[in-house]
C-alpha cells in the first residue's frame, strides 16, 4: 500500500506476478443477521464473509473498505463493532483503506481486495466428471442456530452458544483456500447453502454431481441440538444442504490430486471431508449409504428475491 486513509482514494501497488481479487458484500439487519445480534458479532461477520470470498479463490486478503449505514449515532455500539472488526483484520493482516458512513437503516458494505499468483486463482468453471467433491469443516451449525432461535427451541445453553457463534462469527478459511489452490479444479465458499453453492459450480462447469448424505460432516453440537429440539433427520439434512451461513469451502479435486492433497493437508487446518463426485449431465443427486438410487434435488439455498427452495 502506497497511501491509506486520509485522501480521496487509497493508492495500492501490486506485486509482480500477482493478480488482484476484488469482492463486495452487504449485510442488512434482519436479513443477514438477527436484529438482536451484538455489534461485536456484526463487525466480525461483515469482514469475515468477504475474507471467505477471497478464500474461495485461493487468494490472500490485503485491504478493505467499509461503508457503514447507521440509524443513529451510538458510541458504545461503534466501539464494540470497530474493536471486533479490527481484531479480525489484525488476525488476517488486512488493512482498512477507506470507506463512508451515512444515516439510514443498519447495513454494512465491505469491499475486500486480495491477491493470487497469476493464473492460480480458483474459479467455478473447471469441474470435470470424475473429480471429487470435498468440503472443509462442518455444515449446518449456523442454520441450526437460526432455526432454534426462530422456533424458540429448548436447547442446552452451552450448545446453543457454540452454534450461535458459528452464525455470528464464522471462520474464513484463508489458509485452507491457499493450500487448495494448488490442487483444486473449482472452488466456492458456502454462504447460501451447499446445494446452492455447489450448484453454481455445476452450472458454470456444465456438469452434475452425486453426494453421499452419510458423508456430510455434521458437528456433534448440531446433532445434539437436533435431538433436543425434536428435529427429524430429513429436516437436519435440509439445514445442512440449504441453510447457508457456513462459510466453509467446497472444492472439486481431480483424482490425480487426491494423494498430493492428502499428504499436504496439515492437522492444524479445518478437517477436509470427501462428500461426493462430479458426474456427466446436470443437477445434484443424493445417495444414501446403501447406494440406493439417487434423487435429484433443487440446487437451492437462500436468494434475496425468491423464496428458499424446498
Amino acid at each position: 500500500m502506497v497511501l491509506g486513509i486520509g485522501d480521496d482514494t487509497a493508492i495500492l501497488e501490486g506485486k509482480a506476478g500477482q493478480q488482484l481479487l476484488v469482492t463486495t458484500d452487504t449485510l442488512v439487519s434482519g436479513i443477514h443477521f438477527p436484529e438482536d445480534t451484538s455489534p461485536a458479532a456484526i463487525g466480525h461477520k461483515a469482514l469475515a464473509v468477504n475474507l471467505s470470498d477471497i478464500a474461495a479463490m485461493g487468494g490472500k486478503p490485503g485491504w478493505f473498505t467499509l461503508a457503514l449505514t447507521l440509524p443513529e449515532t451510538d458510541e458504545s455500539w461503534l466501539q464494540a463493532f470497530s474493536a471486533s472488526l479490527h481484531e479480525l483484520a489484525r488476525r488476517y493482516y488486512v488493512s482498512l483503506i477507506g470507506g463512508d458512513t451515512t444515516r439510514g437503516p443498519l447495513s454494512i458494505t465491505v469491499t475486500m481486495i486480495g491477491t493470487a499468483p497469476v493464473g492460480k486463482a480458483v474459479t467455478r468453471n473447471n469441474a470435470t466428471p470424475g473429480d471429487v467433491v470435498f468440503v472443509t469443516g462442518s455444515l449446518g451449525d449456523a442454520a441450526m442456530a437460526l432455526y432454534c432461535l426462530q422456533n424458540d427451541a429448548d436447547i442446552d445453553a452451552d450448545i446453543m452458544a457454540r452454534l450461535r457463534g458459528s452464525l455470528d462469527k464464522p471462520t474464513p478459511r484463508i489458509d485452507e483456500g491457499m493450500l487448495l489452490r494448488n490442487h483444486a479444479a473449482a472452488m466456492i465458499d458456502i454462504s447460501d447453502g451447499l446445494s446452492a453453492d455447489l450448484g453454481h459450480i455445476l452450472s458454470a462447469s456444465s456438469v452434475g454431481a452425486e453426494l453421499l448424505t452419510e458423508q456430510l460432516p455434521l458437528s456433534q453440537d448440531m446433532l445434539d441440538a437436533a435431538s433436543q429440539a425434536g428435529i427429524t433427520a430429513d429436516k437436519r439434512l435440509q439445514l445442512a444442504l440449504t441453510g447457508g451461513d457456513d462459510y466453509e469451502l467446497c472444492a472439486v479435486i481431480p483424482e490425480t490430486q487426491l494423494g498430493p492433497l492428502q499428504t499436504a493437508w496439515p492437522s492444524s487446518l479445518a478437517p477436509l471431508t470427501r462428500i461426493g463426485k462430479i458426474t456427466t449431465g446436470s443437477g445434484l443427486k443424493l445417495y444414501e449409504a446403501d447406494g440406493a438410487p439417487g434423487t435429484t434435488i433443487a440446487t437451492g439455498g437462500y436468494t434475496h428475491f425468491h423464496e428458499k427452495a424446498n
